[in-house]
């Protein structure tokens, strides 16, 4: 009689416990597509509609946040339904693998597209000359197409088999089923995904040794002189001002003994790396750092999960680490904006500056330019 007072009393307990924490769930993932939603649409909407900001890095991180917003718009609310549920797949076997398709295509294409940014930011410090003239739209747009055919390559073949999607109760979501590796060939793709992870830091940490070896190489910048009437006055004098001319950087009248050239306009053609575009390239490259960064951070306690299970035979990952792995997993998808705006000044500013309405005063944005 008292084990089974025991029992009855337990009981209640247990599902009032259950039903806390699915709505626990509900509420942070709830709180997560929110913040995903609108922190990569207002991104996204700013990357579109401010000219200033049509250039390679961002064209990669517009990427990133439209993916992000498709993975929160369709992945997320099959998990909530399936917390909803019990802790069960409401919907088709069908649909679970293209849900789980979808899971591991988003996850593969951040990790490829996190690389090819972190080569792009190496040339960028490295190879400015070459950067400047190859990274243009046609080329970003290449890029892209690989890194989603890539992604595409890497989450298909587990949709026959090849690798397994299924429902896992215990992470409540459609995705790999991670088993022990004699019985299991998902080992493949948890590999590729470490591989390309420790390979991007292995590039920012040879970006890193090359400003650290060229500290002391300040960027050269063109010394302006000092005209009256196209009499010129300090360093470098009349040949001085006249390249400064050429280069793009002077005002004024045409100086009479260059009639007839043309000056360039187009600041993509200059061949020396000012300092404010080197300052530029060094923030939007620790922008991106720290997006991989966190990207490491917050996958990594699942993909030790998956290992785990992998390596270990009948290995017991516990449910409240697992969950919390997976729930980590989820806020990648609405890291991307707070990281992009809080390590990116000149986003900032043209945010500010193209919804002052939202943001309070405008603040006027003046282009760079070397009088």
């Amino acid at each position: 009689m008292a084990n089974t007072s025991e029992f009855g009393e337990s009981s209640p307990s247990f599902h009032n416990y259950a039903s806390m924490a699915s709505a626990v769930k509900l509420a942070s993932l709830g709180l997560i597509m929110g913040i995903s939603l609108l922190g990569n649409a207002s991104l996204s909407l700013l990357l579109l509609k401010d000219s200033s900001l049509h250039k390679a890095p961002y064209y990669f991180l517009l990427d990133l946040c439209l993916a992000d917003v498709v993975r929160s718009a369709v992945c997320f609310p099959f998990v909530m339904a399936s917390i909803s549920g019990g802790s069960s797949w409401p919907y088709s076997a069908l649909s679970c693998k293209i849900v789980a398709f979808m899971s591991v295509l988003f996850c593969f294409h951040v990790a490829f597209l996190l690389f090819c940014v972190s080569v792009t930011r190496y040339m960028a410090i490295a190879h400015h000359r070459f950067y400047s003239k190859r990274m243009n739209l046609c080329t970003c747009v290449a890029v892209i197409c690989m890194v989603w055919t890539l992604s595409v390559a890497m989450a298909f073949p587990p949709v026959f088999d090849v690798g397994t999607y299924k429902f896992i109760r215990e992470e409540e979501q459609c995705i790999f089923e991670h088993r022990y590796v004699k019985a299991n060939d998902t080992l493949g793709f948890m590999l590729m995904l470490a591989v390309i992870v420790g390979t991007t830091h292995v590039v920012y940490i040879k970006m890193l040794c090359f400003v650290y070896d060229h500290r002391k190489m300040k960027p050269a910048q063109l010394v302006p002189a000092i005209s009256q009437n196209w009499t010129f006055h300090g360093p470098g004098a009349t040949g001085q001002a006249a390249a400064n001319w050429i280069a793009g950087f002077g005002r004024g009248p045409t100086p009479p003994t260059l009639v007839g050239i043309r000056q360039a306009s187009h600041p993509g053609n200059r061949r020396l790396l000012v300092l404010d575009e080197f300052k530029m390239e060094k923030r939007i490259g620790k922008m991106y750092y720290m997006i991989t960064l966190t990207f490491l951070i917050l996958w990594a306690p699942y993909i030790s999960a998956c290992y785990l299970r992998i390596f270990v035979r009948a290995a017991s990952v516990p449910q409240l680490y697992l969950t919390a792995a997976v729930w980590m997993s989820f806020a990648q998808a609405g890291a991307n904006p707070i990281i992009s705006f809080l390590f990116n000044k000149e986003l900032r500013m043209r945010l500010r500056a193209c919804f002052p309405c939202c943001l309070g005063t405008q603040t006027p944005m003046e282009p760079y330019c070397v009088i």
